[in-house]
């Protein structure tokens, strides 16, 4: 069995691939300069090559606020990318795996959020990554759609899109003033975390949909105290609003995802985000900073 990782190069594809070769998998991860997944012809060119029984789809068009002007680019990659992995699946007898986010509801809800809750997105970012699951779940049936929340990992370092803790990271470091909302709330998710879990679904053969968030609901403004304690980093931070914080996006108020289902099936519970963190630190500081060229 072979497994095709795409977007391999982000914070949650790169633990992926290093869980699926520490199972002993054979894997192809391949990040957006190297396949074009909005390209149909080169997706059948691709699977021709390389073969894949799974297909694990970590590629996605990720600026929630850009998606605002960019409609048609972000249902291009979310959506209509979606599809046609989708249909060179079903085609093939592989598996695929595509991730979806909790900004498919509007966070309008006191309770978490469980898969059969009916979704409404309140951004384009979300109708495009909605459209995208809706493609899996209609076009073939060896599929899962996992929605997560807030992924940040060891990667996120040296990703162009980073990820929340080094926003906080990098601010404080340079003594910039922080203000972050504390009336939204989340359920941040720890990728090295979610890998091992995802791999698991793709071994049980258990199809469908998952939620497999970080497990606990917090404010992004806790979040960044957390951050800033397990960094042991002080900061000028202060909480503030979504009426004052306003931003081109609307987002989910709580997007708290439930983890019921999947640990129903035996999945271990997700650490918590202190012990998160701790571990992203310690592999943070343990990495080298990557050389640069030109």
């Amino acid at each position: 069995m072979r497994a095709l990782v795409l977007g391999s190069g982000g914070q949650l594809g790169t633990e992926i691939v290093s869980e699926l070769r520490r199972k002993g998998m054979s894997v192809v991860g391949l990040g957006r300069d190297e396949l074009d997944i909005t390209d149909e012809d080169a997706i059948h060119s691709c699977f021709t090559r390389h073969k894949p029984g799974w297909v694990i789809n970590t590629a996605a068009y990720n600026y929630v606020d850009l998606a605002e002007k960019e409609a048609e680019k972000a249902m291009r990659v979310n959506g209509v990318a979606v599809y046609y992995l989708a249909i060179a699946c079903r085609e093939r007898g592989a598996t695929l795996m595509h991730f979806s986010t909790d900004h498919v509801f509007d966070g309008e809800k006191v309770e978490p959020y469980v898969e059969e809750d009916t979704p409404n997105p309140p951004s384009v970012y979300g109708v495009s990554k909605l459209a995208g699951e809706m493609y899996v779940r209609a076009s073939l049936e060896q599929h899962y759609v996992i929605r997560v929340a807030g992924v940040f990992g060891p990667a996120g370092r040296y990703t162009k899109r980073g990820n929340f803790p080094e926003l906080i990271l990098k601010k404080a470091l340079a003594s910039e003033p922080l203000k972050v909302v504390e009336d939204f709330f989340a359920t941040p998710t720890y990728a090295p975390a979610l890998a091992s879990r995802c791999v698991e679904l793709l071994e049980n053969g258990k199809f469908g949909l998952y939620h497999i968030g970080g497990g606990v609901k917090i404010s992004w403004y806790h979040y960044a105290l957390k951050i800033l304690e397990a960094a042991e980093l002080e900061a000028d931070i202060q909480p503030t609003n979504h009426r004052e914080f306003k931003t081109p996006a609307r987002r989910p108020r709580n997007a708290e995802l439930s983890n019921a289902k999947v640990e129903s099936l035996g999945s271990p519970k997700m650490p918590s985000l202190e012990v998160a963190l701790s571990e992203y630190m310690k592999f943070r500081q343990s990495m080298r900073p990557k050389k640069r060229h030109g």
